[in-house]
Formats: structure tokens, sequence, C-alpha cells
């Protein structure tokens, strides 16, 4: 069984490679995620979640660094640089990510960034101007949702 860095480093590196089902591998089978955008997601809607950005992902790149662990508890720094779909506008995210591990895999996955940063450099203006107000990160948050929803609506068996 790989150890808890040795699952982060897997993950890290399938994503590089934007190998959605590498990265997939890396959970549990009731792993949860949630970051400032995709708050809330259980194991379905995770690996969706993956799978979606992996395919839609544009102009993209990642570094990770910084991969610790410790008993049932990890955690990484990771970069991705690439293109955000929906206003064309270049993104630099930087990302502190934490997980729990049970049986070998990746059972609790939070990201946490800057969202006021993030939506200036995607949202352009309207990001710079309101970017750090609930207003702003509630209309992201239903449009990822929405979008998710539809992603996994036409990808279930």
């Amino acid at each position: 069984m790989p150890t808890p860095t040795e699952v982060i480093e897997q993950f890290y590196t399938a994503f590089a490679k934007q190998d959605a089902e590498g990265m997939v591998a890396c959970y549990h089978p009731k792993v949860t995620f949630s970051d400032p955008v995709f708050v809330g997601l259980d194991a379905r809607e995770a690996c969706g979640m993956w799978r979606m950005l992996c395919e839609r992902a544009q102009d993209f790149s990642l570094e990770f660094s910084n991969v610790k662990a410790e008993g049932d508890r990890g955690s990484a720094h990771w970069e991705a640089h690439y293109t955000f779909s929906t206003t064309g506008r270049h993104v630099h995210n930087v990302i502190d990510a934490e997980f729990r591990f049970a049986d070998g895999k990746i059972i609790e996955h939070r990201d946490q960034f800057d969202f006021h940063r993030w939506s200036r450099q995607a949202l352009g203006m309207p990001g710079l101007l309101l970017g750090w107000t609930s207003v702003i990160r509630n209309k992201v948050r239903g449009q990822a949702r929405k979008g998710l929803e539809n992603y996994l609506q036409k990808h279930s068996g």
C-alpha cells in the first residue's frame, strides 16, 4: 500500500498530465472535497469535477511542492496556470491542499486559495471590484455547481 506522501504525489502527477482517472484512483470511495468554489462535494461529484476540469482545461500547467504527510493527514502546495474558459482570461491560481486518508486513499480533500485574487484574474473588472463580496462568490459557486450537475447528467452511466 502506498504511503500518504506517495498518494499525494501520484494525485498531482496525474493532475499535471490531466489524467483524471489517475487522480480518481487516489480517492477513497467515500471521499469528500471542498474549495472556495466547489463546496461540500461527495465522491461522485468530486470525481466528476476532476474529470470535467481535466477535459475542459485550456493552456494548463501545474506544479506541486511541499508534500507532507504524518499519520492519516497530509498537505501539499500547488499552483495551476490555465485559461478560464468563461472569459478567456489567464489564471495563475495558488492553492494549499489538506488531506485525510483512510485505507491508503484520500478520504477528505480541502483546497484553499484566495478567491478575490482568483476572481481578479478569471473575471477581470467584476472580480477586481466585487470579488471580495459574497455576491460574486455565490454567483461563481452557483455557475460551477450548475456546470458540474450538467456534466454529471451527460456522463452518468
